[in-house]
């Protein structure tokens, strides 16, 4: 996906999460990151413009801090970004947290979701989030982030994909 104005992208995204309390910031990264043109060091997200091919990893990598609990949070880097939780239930969580929070963005799904991410797993992602099919929302409904929808309830305004608070406190 060809980003038409990367820099608007970059600083609708990285202005989200430094207001939800995580910190996000442009400076100097390893050569070798896993994601290009980002890196996480204690907790905080840095990132070099020029070297940045998906904006929207920007998200998911915030969804990894947002669903670790705070002292976890604080020293999360390349080599611990579940914290104590279970890596596989990690990644679901930051999905469906990094869905939650494109849309309250008001992004594409191409966004998130790009071709080269997600083992090709974007475009049944895409699909599935889109009819509702919500991959890791009870883990967030665990964590007290958000409803988990039902059928035969209304949804109120903590009901998922909106958000009740956007950081995991300890549980």
């Amino acid at each position: 996906m060809e980003y038409p104005n990367k820099k608007e992208l970059i600083s609708k995204i990285t202005t989200f999460i430094n207001d939800i309390g995580l910190v996000c910031v442009e400076g100097e990264i390893p050569e070798d990151t896993f994601l290009p043109g980002m890196h996480i060091e204690n907790g905080c997200i840095t990132y070099n413009y020029d070297l940045v091919k998906h904006p929207g990893d920007l998200i998911h990598e915030a969804g990894h801090l947002a669903v670790i609990i705070p002292d976890e949070r604080k020293v999360a880097g390349p080599d611990n970004i579940s914290g104590s939780m279970d890596p596989g239930g990690a990644e679901m969580g930051a999905i469906a947290w990094s869905w939650a929070a494109l849309k309250h963005l008001q992004l594409p799904a191409e966004v998130l979701f790009h071709e080269e991410g997600y083992k090709d797993g974007s475009a049944n992602l895409i699909e599935n989030f889109s009819e509702g099919h919500y991959l890791g929302v009870p883990l967030l409904q665990w964590m007290g982030l958000t409803k988990e929808p039902k059928i035969g309830i209304e949804a109120d305004e903590f009901t998922y994909p909106a958000m009740k608070k956007w950081l995991r406190c300890d549980n």
